[in-house]
C-alpha cells in the first residue's frame, strides 16, 4: 500500500470552554482513495492531520479491511470507529457495490472490518448519509430545524436526508425516475461534463431533479455538495425549483467527520 497524501487539514485547540476535546475516529471509504482522521466532535474539525491510502484494486472486502487497519494503525486508534461506505448499508450488511468490488454484496462489513481491527467496534454507514449528518451538525445545515437533503454531485449522486437532526438512512435519490431516466443520468456533475453543457443548461437537469425530490417529500433546504459544489456560485443561481440551496461547506473532511459522529451513536439502523 502507498501513501498518497498525508496532509493537515485543521487542528482545533479544544472546546469552547477551553474543556477537553471529545474525539472520535472517522474513516472515509472511496471508489479511489481510503481516508481517515481523528475529529473534535465539539467543533467537527479534524485534530492533526488526515491520512489517505489508496484504494486496493480489486476492492475486496479483505483488502480494504487491510487498508482500513493501516489507516488506524498509523494514529495508534484503539477504540470505536465510523467507517463511510460507498453503497446501501443496513445494520453492517452491505447490498449495492457500484465503485468497489462486487464481492462485497451480501457481506456484513462490521464484522469483516473489526476482525481486521482485533474486535474494535465499527459502525459502517453510506457515504452520503455521513456527509449529511457533518453537514447538519458542523457545515451548511447548522442551526437548521426541519428536513435537511444533502445531494453530492459527482459521477453518480448520492443522498442523505436529515430530519431535526436525526438521519434517515440509505437514501437513493440518485436513483429516482425524473422524466424517463434515472435522476444521475440526467443530472449528475459526469453528464454536465461528457455532454459539454453549460452551467444553465446543467442546472436545468438539477432544477427538474429538485422538484421531482421537493415534490415527493417537501424538505426545507438542499445542501449542494460534491466537487461541482466548489463553483455553487456559478449554477446555484440558476436553479428554479422552490426550496432554498446552499454549497456543502465541509467538503472533503465532510465522510471523516460524519463517519466519526456514527462511531459514537449509532445511525444506521
Amino acid at each position: 500500500m502507498t501513501s498518497t497524501d498525508s496532509t493537515t487539514d485543521t487542528t482545533s485547540p479544544g472546546t469552547a470552554d477551553g474543556g477537553p476535546q471529545r474525539r472520535a475516529f472517522g474513516i472515509d471509504v472511496g471508489g479511489s482513495g481510503i481516508k481517515g482522521g481523528i475529529v473534535d466532535l465539539a467543533t467537527g474539525l479534524l485534530i492533526g492531520e488526515r491520512f489517505k491510502l489508496l484504494t486496493p484494486q480489486p476492492a475486496t472486502p479483505s483488502a480494504v479491511a487491510k487498508t482500513i487497519a493501516a489507516v488506524v494503525e498509523h494514529f495508534g486508534w484503539t477504540g470505536p470507529l465510523g467507517v463511510t461506505y460507498p453503497g446501501v448499508v443496513t445494520h453492517g450488511w452491505v447490498h449495492t457495490a457500484a465503485n468497489v468490488d462486487a464481492s462485497w454484496i451480501g457481506t456484513n462489513a462490521r464484522e469483516v472490518i473489526s476482525a481486521e481491527l482485533n474486535g474494535q467496534p465499527v459502525t459502517v454507514l453510506n457515504d452520503a448519509d455521513a456527509a449529511g449528518l457533518a453537514e447538519e451538525r458542523y457545515g451548511a445545515g447548522k442551526n437548521q430545524s426541519g428536513l435537511v437533503v444533502l445531494l453530492t454531485f459527482g459521477t453518480g449522486i448520492g443522498s442523505a436526508v436529515i430530519h431535526n437532526g436525526t438521519l434517515i438512512p440509505n437514501t437513493e435519490f440518485g436513483h429516482l425516475e425524473v422524466g424517463g431516466k434515472e435522476a444521475e443520468q440526467r443530472a449528475a456533475s459526469s453528464v454536465k461534463e461528457r455532454k459539454g453543457w453549460s452551467y444553465e443548461k446543467w442546472a436545468g437537469e438539477v432544477t427538474r431533479v429538485l422538484v421531482a425530490i421537493e415534490n415527493a417529500i417537501w424538505p426545507d433546504l438542499f445542501i449542494a455538495g460534491g466537487g461541482i459544489s466548489r463553483k455553487a456560485d456559478k449554477w446555484v443561481p440558476l436553479l428554479k425549483n422552490r426550496t432554498p440551496v446552499v454549497a456543502a461547506a465541509l467538503q472533503n473532511s465532510a465522510g471523516i467527520v460524519g463517519a466519526a459522529m456514527a462511531a459514537t451513536v449509532d445511525v444506521t439502523h
